[in-house]
């Protein structure tokens, strides 16, 4: 009796919240754990039928299939498809087209326009480098595809913790779930790309396809994709993985996504921005000469954190 009064009267979310409380005052380490999640900000209630957000998801989904789609491809050609495969074709068809444009215009300015400028000559990569860079990228890209459409199905079908619009949890939320959300983007990449060396038959069949390009005259903005279709998807699995650990705006998401294809196009070209505390082009060369260092993402604080960074200007000053 008391049980079916408990599920008649308390949501899933609101159960959850009473059940945490009560560890809480049992045990007080949990104390902090409770703060960030229930009392910061508030949680989107999914199984509430006044804050369903599938639709919303779904709504969102087809407008972007029609976006891309309808103005790349005639309508016969992918209406009829089920929406599963919509999504995949136009992840795979702005996947394609995301690594072009940034990588033709990135390596244009830079060996081009400012020949020289950024590179001495002999650290120009040749144009068969590039082009075999740009065939492994072009075999993983329908596996890379894959992960994002699947991704945004299981939000569809409410299985994510996401939420559509910032309205639903207002901005201080929306701010502190996307800073936890990269906090466990940066930690699940750093360590994912660690073990893809530490592990050898990870490092061996999956990760050595990527570190064949290993000095400044074969690394360029198009070998940023160029992996292992496994190992490209397994390092980009945190960002997938997360949206079942915190509530983000399913749309920053999908944007950080999109600025992934930039960024590793951008720390793939040797330049050194020195822009404090970001992992920029200088640290990630230094990864691809000394397999040991510098495995993070976007910022060197994890590799701070675990003793395996090593900083381009101290390598320059010990080399003068």
């Amino acid at each position: 009796m008391i049980k079916r009064s408990v599920t008649k009267f308390l949501s899933l979310s609101e159960f959850a919240q009473l059940t945490l409380s009560y560890s809480v005052s049992h045990f007080p380490p949990l104390s902090l754990f409770h703060h960030l999640l229930f009392l910061e900000f508030p949680i989107p209630k999914m199984d509430d039928p006044k804050t369903d957000y599938r639709q919303f998801f779904i709504e969102d989904t087809d407008f972007y299939n029609r976006i891309v789609l309808s103005f790349l491809l005639p309508q016969s050609l992918w209406v009829p498809l089920p929406r599963f495969f919509q999504t995949w074709l136009r992840n795979y068809i702005g996947g394609v087209l995301l690594y072009f444009i940034s990588g033709f215009l990135w390596c244009f300015y830079i060996y081009y326009w400012k020949r020289n400028v950024y590179l001495p000559k002999d650290a120009i990569p040749s144009r068969r480098a590039m082009l075999l860079q740009i065939g492994v990228a072009m075999k993983a890209m329908p596996w890379y595809s894959l992960l994002p459409t699947i991704s945004e199905y299981l939000t569809e079908i409410g299985w994510t913790k996401s939420f559509p619009r910032i309205d639903n949890v207002g901005w201080v939320a929306y701010v502190g779930y996307l800073a936890i959300y990269m906090v466990i983007v940066e930690f699940g990449i750093y360590w994912m790309h660690r073990e893809l060396h530490d592990i050898k038959p990870l490092y061996k069949y999956l990760h050595a396809t990527h570190h064949i390009y290993n000095k400044q005259n074969t690394l360029s903005p198009f070998a940023g994709l160029a992996f292992h279709p496994l190992d490209g998807i397994l390092q980009a699995l945190p960002h997938s993985l997360a949206l079942f650990i915190v509530p983000v705006h399913f749309i920053a998401h999908l944007a950080l996504l999109f600025i992934e294809g930039v960024w590793t196009a951008n720390i793939h070209d040797c330049i050194h921005g020195k822009l404090w505390p970001v992992m920029g082009a200088g640290y990630h060369t230094i990864h691809h000469t000394t397999y040991r260092h510098n495995y993070g993402h976007y910022t060197i604080w994890m590799d701070w954190m675990f003793g395996t960074l090593r900083d381009p200007e101290e390598d320059e000053g010990k080399a003068m």
